[in-house]
């Protein structure tokens, strides 16, 4: 039997993706292909698309995973109902990054969302991934989604509190999205949230990046004043995990809990992962993670 041959590709070797560990270097998520879909060099950013033998369809961002056919929604949910379930009528959301359109399918979900934009600085990821990724990029289609190609930063700017909540869904502080994690672009989200207002950001790995998670809170803790930890699980992401900061505008807002709630019907209907129960566990913090940040975060 003859082994399949795949088009050279730095992050194939041996029918194998290897990932590439910039940001967590002596471990490296590998995974069995069975059909190389798209390969592109954007002009901002290395695109491959690819069917596993174990995961669906894979997308990938300069060598790093960015999302699978069968776990992706580990992620989008959580990232997108942690804050939206705990604003009390989430009307104009925006989302910077997402171009693989998933956070999108999940914020229309609520019911209360008059209109989304989505600020993704590279359209050719929104174009794959509606090519290939059509269970995500089905969120492009709602008549409540509206889309920009822009830098997320720059677009800031010019909306002073114009949101009911940011959602930050980008790839890591590296390359095109480094700049979406510097204090002076939480300063820009702040601004541009209505009071009452939150964030999501993806916030890496609590097994691989307490330092780069001390930088971010701390930045966070400067600008807003209301900021809490969650994390989800997600196989194909280092460690098997990746955090997500929740901030809000508001003093004293508890986003521990969820303010609005969906019916356990309801919640069977629209989530696969993200439940009532799983908001609340989440921000709870292993030992370790939870030493580590009382070090440096100040007491109430």
């Amino acid at each position: 039997m003859s082994t399949p041959s795949f088009p050279s590709h730095p992050q194939i070797v041996d029918g194998w993706f290897k990932e590439k560990p910039l940001l967590w270097p002596g471990q490296a998520m590998c995974l069995e292909i069975e059909e190389v879909l798209h390969m592109e060099k954007s002009e901002l950013q290395d695109i491959l698309i690819f069917k596993s033998k174990t995961y669906g369809v894979v997308f990938a961002l300069d060598g790093v995973v960015q999302c699978t056919e069968r776990d992706e929604f580990a992620y989008q949910e959580m990232i997108a109902h942690l804050p939206l379930n705990c604003h009390p009528d989430p009307r104009k959301v925006l989302v910077i990054g997402g171009g693989d359109g998933g956070v999108l399918r999940e914020i229309v979900k609520h019911e209360s969302v008059e209109e989304v934009i989505l600020c993704e600085i590279d359209e050719a990821v929104i174009r794959v991934a509606k090519q290939y990724l059509p269970n995500m990029a089905v969120g492009f289609d709602h008549p409540k989604v509206k889309v920009i190609i822009r830098d997320g930063f720059e677009y800031l700017k010019e909306k002073p509190e114009s949101f009911d909540a940011i959602i930050v869904d980008t790839s890591d502080p590296i390359g095109p999205a480094e700049s979406l994690f510097q204090k002076d672009f939480f300063k820009l989200v702040r601004d541009a949230l209505r009071p009452g207002g939150l964030m999501s950001i993806q916030a890496e790995c609590q097994w691989l990046h307490l330092s780069f998670i001390k930088e971010i809170h701390l930045y966070c803790l400067e600008v807003f004043p209301v900021v809490e930890y969650a994390y989800t699980t997600i196989p194909t992401y280092p460690s098997g995990q990746i955090g997500i900061f929740v901030c809000c505008k508001e003093e004293e807002r508890n986003l521990r809990k969820p303010l609005r709630r969906w019916t356990p019907e309801q919640e069977d209907k629209l989530c696969k992962y993200y439940n009532a129960e799983i908001h609340e566990a989440s921000f709870i913090l292993p030992t370790f993670t939870r030493s580590f940040i009382s070090q440096y975060k100040p007491s109430k």
